[in-house]
């Protein structure tokens, strides 16, 4: 056999590992996550109501049903399909895990989109929980207290100012170079800065929905402003003779 073969080989039966057991690992981490609120409305006798429950689930689902299309929607083509059971099970996607992926798609120069960048998200990801856990277990754990004790004031404040935008940022920046489109870079900003300065002060209510709003138009404005060398051929048809 091949070594292409061979590898065709793999993909498939990784391909076919993936399409079983990342379904059954989501859903089992989702009945996990569930346990302690199931215990506390129906274990604790704490006289949670049947209405209080789906009220509160519905506010949930209003609250955060738009990001629940949308980030699967943005995540995909950088993560791929494997990588992104990883990182719906594991958490803190866009904190954590796509700037570790976008880091080490754009360090081996592969474009997203690929067998091979998906197979780089899926590694990248296995590396960012082990330094999590472990700078966990180090720095919040066993010396977690110590050092924020021995921190000024002022650092702590300056750190929960700004630790959130710096990450932000980063992952900002990361995504451009690694995307390298130009024209997508500049509709996503022009979006973001209509939302933030013209829509929202319009609108309030609207801000739960901005990120989906934003995410959502740029796919839109992106895709009908692409250059006729980015649209699809249309199909070619002759005639045959009978």
């Amino acid at each position: 056999m091949s070594r292409s073969k061979e590898t065709r080989s793999g993909l498939a039966a990784f391909d076919h590992a993936t399409a079983v057991w990342g379904p059954v690992t989501l859903g089992l981490g989702f009945l996990i996550s569930l346990l302690a609120a199931l215990y506390a409305v129906f274990g604790t006798g704490l006289g949670i109501s049947g209405s209080q429950l789906w009220t509160a689930v519905g506010a949930v689902v209003a609250t955060f049903g738009a990001l629940a299309v949308i980030e699967p929607v943005s995540y995909f083509p950088i993560l791929g399909r494997s990588a992104m059971y990883q990182a719906f099970l594991i958490g803190n996607i866009s904190n954590k895990l796509l700037p570790a992926a976008i880091v080490a798609q754009t360090n081996l120069d592969e474009k997203p989109g690929t067998r091979r960048a998906e197979l780089i998200a899926g590694s990248a990801i296995i590396g960012a929980v082990l330094v999590h856990i472990t700078t966990l277990v180090l720095f919040v754990a066993v010396l977690g207290s110590w050092l924020v004790a021995s921190l000024p004031p002022s650092a702590v404040a300056i750190a929960r100012l700004y630790i959130l935008p710096a990450i932000f940022g980063a992952v900002l920046l990361q995504s451009v170079l690694a995307m390298r489109t130009i024209r997508t870079t500049i509709i996503a900003a022009v979006v973001g800065v209509l939302i933030v300065f013209v829509l929202l002060p319009l609108l309030p209510a609207l801000a739960y929905f901005a990120t989906a709003l934003a995410v959502a138009l740029t796919i839109v404005v992106a895709w009908y402003t692409r250059s006729n060398s980015q649209r699809p051929s249309e199909p070619i048809t002759t005639s045959v003779p009978h």
